[in-house]
């Protein structure tokens, strides 16, 4: 017998499958199990046994917008979640530069999260056209440098968003801001935010600075297992091993990564 599940908190197939395996849970029949699979959240301390599998949160985006909005109150775990995507050499730099006036740059952008065609949450990252610059072709956040006429940086990054992804900005929820982050390569401080988008308009990407929208599902952003390190010569060294996020076919390492790993840590609070 298979079963498929259709509520809020789901709980997905995706890793270590072996063809047969079982799943017995304490008040059901024994269930035998695709990739892709899903029933209910077993309860805590309920007695249920997985056995041959590795379980992810998978939730739609009516549950997740619900869950989401908790992070609020939460206290930010700034520095301490953004070292974890960057190399130790690094971090002592980073840490020596902390309270340095260097007069950055500011920008803002957006990590926005909205449902895709089957009513599940996925994340919208963005890479960058090829162009003489230290953040050429690399994978990022709708967003960018803040003008004269913007009231503040989430203006910026709403205008931003609207400009490079066609996201109106009225259309956006915001849940709240992230931990600023200072980029030096480009003397720029980065102020992210967390929106929700449920409209499900076609996103229209910007030709001139974008070169592809890359959505990202909720239970790949969440998987552990995602995170990885690859050798990579950047502005600061060459041929080092830097920790990275593995997404859709992409690499994505430095302040996007660190950004992510904040993002991360609260929802493994509230999800």
């Amino acid at each position: 017998m298979r079963t498929k599940a259709s509520s809020s908190s789901l709980i997905s197939v995706i890793e270590s499958f072996v063809m047969g395996s079982v799943l017995v849970t304490a008040g059901f029949s024994v269930f035998d199990f695709e990739v892709g699979d899903c029933l209910h959240e077993p309860k805590k301390n309920s007695g249920n046994i997985a056995r041959q599998v590795t379980l992810k949160c998978d939730m739609n985006y009516t549950d997740f917008s619900l869950q989401v909005a908790k992070i609020k109150n939460l206290p930010l775990p700034g520095t301490s979640s953004h070292y974890k995507m960057v190399p130790q050499i690094r971090i002592q730099e980073l840490k020596a530069r902390a309270g340095q006036n260097t007069n950055p740059k500011k920008a803002g952008v957006v990590a926005l999260f909205y449902p895709d065609e089957r009513q599940l949450t996925n994340l919208l990252l963005i890479l960058r056209n090829t162009y003489p610059g230290v953040h050429s072709n690399q994978i990022g956040f709708p967003g960018g440098k803040a003008e004269k006429t913007d009231k503040d940086l989430l203006a910026t990054a709403l205008r931003e968003t609207h400009e490079e992804v066609g996201v109106n900005p009225s259309d956006i929820q915001i849940i709240r801001s992230l931990s600023e982050i200072y980029i030096p390569p480009s003397n720029f401080e980065v102020r992210p935010y967390i929106g929700l988008y449920d409209k499900r308009q076609p996103f229209v990407k910007q030709e001139k600075e974008i070169e592809e929208l890359v959505e990202v599902p909720l239970i790949d952003f969440m998987d552990d297992s995602k995170m990885t390190t690859q050798i990579l010569s950047t502005s600061y060294a060459k041929n080092i091993e830097v920790p990275a996020f593995k997404l859709m076919g992409y690499t994505v390492w430095g302040a996007t990564a660190m950004m992510l790993s904040e993002i991360k840590e609260l929802f493994k609070q509230v999800l």
